[in-house]
């Protein structure tokens, strides 16, 4: 999950009246920096909701998706502000989750904590792609999930690229997990979470598109 320190600056009108000009001529990195730069907004928002009973990580992702939507819904120029729209955007996101006692069953997101394993760590949904066990409607739905990342691990850099590959096993190997993938790579267990999460966020967003 993104710290809130870590998170970008607030765009300055300038800024957003810019990258709003040129994502509508269809620039997409202009759209990606409208995203990346309203993500303390989401954190704002996800605030809102600290007294419900579902996990933070959850309500950050699913108020992503609304920021993401609100970007590429906006219809710019328009009377009402980006933030104001987006901030409505976001709010419906997680009112629709809280309503819904499914809680993601027919969504896949890659970062869902489903449990904690023996040493205490969150065991994130993607640790049960190589699972016999799950059912049908959940071995449909991870088969998609595996086609989509093997397209697109190509917007990864090369240590993305080897980590997501390692912990998935996406290349007909097993599954890896952090440690021992931070152990053979000389790094902390933490620094291969956050480029994880990093990698898994670029993955998420391309699947978007």
């Amino acid at each position: 999950m993104i710290r809130s320190a870590s998170y970008p600056r607030k765009l300055t009108k300038e800024e957003e009246y810019d990258y709003l000009e040129k994502k509508k001529n269809g620039c997409n990195i202009a759209r990606d920096k409208l995203i990346e730069h309203n993500l303390r907004l989401v954190a704002h928002i996800v605030k809102k909701f600290d007294n419900t009973n579902e996990s933070k990580d959850d309500l950050l992702s699913i108020g992503s998706l609304g920021l993401i939507k609100a970007i590429d819904t906006y219809k710019h120029p328009s009377m009402t502000k980006l933030a104001t729209y987006a901030a409505r955007c976001i709010e419906n996101e997680i009112l629709m989750l809280l309503r819904s006692n499914k809680k993601n069953r027919n969504l896949t997101y890659l970062e869902s904590a489903v449990g904690f394993d023996k040493e205490g760590q969150e065991i994130l949904l993607m640790d049960y792609l190589k699972d016999d066990t799950v059912d049908i409607e959940d071995d449909h739905i991870i088969s998609e999930t595996i086609t989509k990342l093997k397209v697109t691990l190509s917007i990864l850099n090369k240590r993305e690229k080897e980590i997501i590959t390692r912990r998935f096993g996406l290349k007909n190997s097993k599954c890896e997990t952090q440690k021992e993938i931070a152990y053979d790579l000389k790094i902390s267990r933490s620094y291969v979470s956050r480029i994880e999460k990093r990698a898994l966020m670029k993955l998420y967003l391309k699947m978007l598109e």
